[in-house]
């Protein structure tokens, strides 16, 4: 079948939260992950679908509420938006059913830029519920725009969306709704008859934001001392803002009524209590708390099931693949290499599960709001949550979603901070280390290994505050910030849907740490299938043991370095390997201990308890194992983050900084934790 060409490019645009990442996922077949608060799409996204024929391309923009860019997704949205206007056929405009006057604010702005636009009302199931009645057919005609109503999570409405971006029935509007003011009203048309821009909207865009990205050529160099004195941005933009609301609430008046007597709701219910200086911060610990033991317990059964399987597999291959090379590298290289990264997969899809029905549900939102005060301290924002919230998942998508911190210091603060967050790679490094030091006992019903991972993603977010504090002081801005939203109603999260999602996201975690721990699964076992020479005919001896091989050798001399840490030559080669992504660390300690004919029979993790020194101490002590804990929880061992780091700072320095700082901190406050508690 002949691959269609694309026939159409159109734009979702609305403001944060309102649904345009689940309309551009259901529309396109995507998998983007959603989230119920601000800055989740930092950057444009697009994808395509076929409709009777036609090939449609959709870019799913950053939300915005306004024309005038205050951070980076802010003007990646107006870029995109003015610049690529003679590239799309129009405009999907998301209009939250809850949020209608906030909403229509930055669709009149668009309209009145003359770009042909579409308006979709989305979540009118939540507005009915809190007993508002919104009249579309009169809305459409007060905006004189097609209005479609949409409940995009219960994929309601977007066969009509379709079909009405194939009709095209995108209105441009011929008039400006905003009145330009008197005293400026002389210099736009000056400046109309001046230049080849026929929309008086533009102009005074120009004249109304010092960072407007599509600026009309020479213009400034038209105007004299006098025009210059109109230009005071700010000015402008509040008086377009208060002339333009005027407007939005006669609009207003006559599409929305609300039922009589309509109690209080549901929500404000709850963040009586969600959000209470005292209470909100209880409450945060105890939901923390009950995720961290579900990881440990919902876990269990599946981790078992995978490590015996893998188990399995390894002794299979073994038994039925001839002797040899090939051998020893699948049944003693690979697939453990790879069983040890596997087994984690339950836990990671239990941890970001959670994450995700709190993002869905509304409630990380009310912990932007309830952390913005405790973080302003430490040269945070509320809005610095979300990144180092996400940090947990994965410090890159993280990192670049500060792109929606406004304030470029507290942006440069989180970028540098956010690694300090647990995330999905450690998991594993503290699952298998947790596992082998803490004893499997309980407090008040809580296991101590629940506790000790809580108190190890404690530990990140501690860190990453004094950390903020110090470069608060060395980072110099002039600049303040402060946090100003909306907060969303509460929702039922969709259980299946977010399910969906932690899938996708977990496979992407198994296969993108697959392909490293193959890669280096391969390069361990060939340096331990060879030794130095043992005769003179001999290139390199073959099929050695693994205390005579190369990489016994190699391990064996950065001895010396990770000694008074309590590591010997294996732990060594673990975090060597470990520099490209945390998580080999596991891969290539199971790898070692399945090459080594010395380690006992069973799983990676008995091997590991098991294994002693020659003197007949515990290699993985109580010492090591919380040494090794706090070395994972500082150290900037992830080259993609590092890579990113630099992609958002734009900053060798910083970059550097980074990384030595981080590396330096984990040596240092390994090698204290180890000598204190030997």
């Amino acid at each position: 079948m002949q691959e269609t060409s694309i026939n159409k490019q159109i734009l979702l645009v609305g403001n944060p939260n309102v649904g345009k990442s689940t309309v551009f996922n259901l529309l396109c077949n995507k998998k983007q992950k959603t989230g119920n608060y601000a800055g989740v799409t930092v950057a444009s996204y697009s994808g395509t679908y076929d409709y009777k024929g036609e090939s449609v391309e959709v870019v799913d923009l950053p939300g915005s509420y306004s024309v005038y860019p205050t951070s980076e997704d802010e003007a990646i949205f107006s870029k995109f938006l003015i610049d690529e206007q003679k590239n799309y056929s129009g405009v999907v405009y998301i209009l939250e059913a809850l949020s209608i006057k906030r909403g229509l604010l930055l669709f009149q702005q668009i309209q009145d830029l003359g770009i042909p636009i579409l308006l979709v009302v989305n979540q009118i199931d939540q507005a009915e519920r809190r007993g508002i009645n919104i009249n579309l057919e009169e809305l459409s005609k007060e905006l004189n725009v097609t209005v479609l109503k949409s409940n995009a999570k219960q994929n309601q409405g977007i066969e009509e969306l379709r079909d009405e971006i194939f009709k095209n029935t995108f209105t441009k509007s011929e008039t400006v709704s905003f009145e330009i003011p008197l005293e400026q009203k002389g210099l736009v048309f000056k400046i109309l008859a001046e230049t080849k821009e026929k929309n008086q909207y533009k102009v005074w865009t120009l004249l109304s934001s010092e960072t407007y990205i599509g600026k009309l050529e020479t213009v400034k160099e038209q105007m004299n001392a006098d025009q210059v004195k109109c230009l005071v941005p700010k000015r402008l933009q509040t008086q377009e803002t208060i002339r333009r609301y005027q407007n939005i609430d006669k609009i207003i008046s006559n599409v929305l009524s609300k039922k009589p007597q309509f109690k209080e709701l549901v929500t404000e219910k709850l963040d009586k209590v969600l959000v209470h200086q005292f209470w909100g911060y209880i409450i945060f610990g105890a939901i923390l708390l009950f995720i961290f033991q579900s990881v440990f317990f919902l876990a269990e059964y599946p981790m078992n099931w995978i490590s015996d399987f893998f188990l399995w597999l390894s002794t299979s291959a073994h038994s039925y693949l001839p002797e040899g090379p090939i051998n020893s590298l699948i049944s003693n290289g690979i697939i453990p290499g790879l069983g040890g990264i596997m087994v984690f997969a339950p836990q990671i899809g239990i941890l970001l599960y959670f994450l995700y029905l709190l993002e869905d549900s509304g409630y990380m939102s009310r912990v932007i709001f309830l952390m913005d005060r405790f973080l302003k301290p430490f040269g945070l924002n509320g809005k610095s949550i979300v990144p180092l919230v996400s940090g947990t998942a994965c410090a890159i998508p993280a990192i670049m979603s500060t792109r929606n911190i406004e304030n470029v210091k507290e942006r440069l603060i989180t970028i540098l901070v956010t690694p300090f967050m647990t995330c999905s790679a450690r998991l594993p490094v503290y699952s298998i280390i947790i596992g082998l030091v803490i004893p499997d006992k309980y407090f008040v019903g809580i296991s101590y290994k629940a506790l000790a991972l809580m108190a190890m993603y404690f530990l990140g977010f501690f860190t990453a505050l004094m950390a903020s504090l110090i470069l608060k002081k060395v980072i110099k801005s002039k600049g303040t910030s402060f946090l100003v939203m909306d907060l969303p109603s509460y929702k039922m999260p969709l259980f299946g849907y977010d399910f969906k999602i932690m899938l996708g996201k977990v496979w992407e975690f198994v296969t993108g740490a697959g392909k490293i721990i193959f890669f280096f699964s391969i390069v361990i076992w060939f340096f331990s299938y060879i030794g130095p020479k043992q005769n003179k005919d001999e290139f390199v001896a073959t099929d050695v043991k693994l205390d005579h091989s190369y990489l016994a050798k190699m391990g064996r001399s950065i001895e010396p370095a990770i000694a008074p840490l309590g590591y010997d030559w294996k732990m060594g080669v673990g975090i060597l390997t470990s520099f490209v992504a945390r998580e080999v660390f596991v891969g290539t300690m199971s790898t070692l201990y399945s090459l080594d004919d010395k380690a006992p029979e069973g799983k990676i993790i008995d091997k590991m308890r098991n294994d002693v020194k020659p003197n007949g101490e515990k290699v993985y002590s109580f010492a090591t194992g919380i040494s090794i804990l706090f070395f994972y929880a500082f150290a900037m061992q992830c080259v993609s983050t590092l890579a990113v780091v630099y992609k958002e700072t734009k900053s060798w320095k910083w970059t550097m900084a980074q990384l030595f700082g981080m590396s330096g901190l984990a040596y240092i406050a390994s090698l204290i934790v180890y000598q204190i508690l030997k």
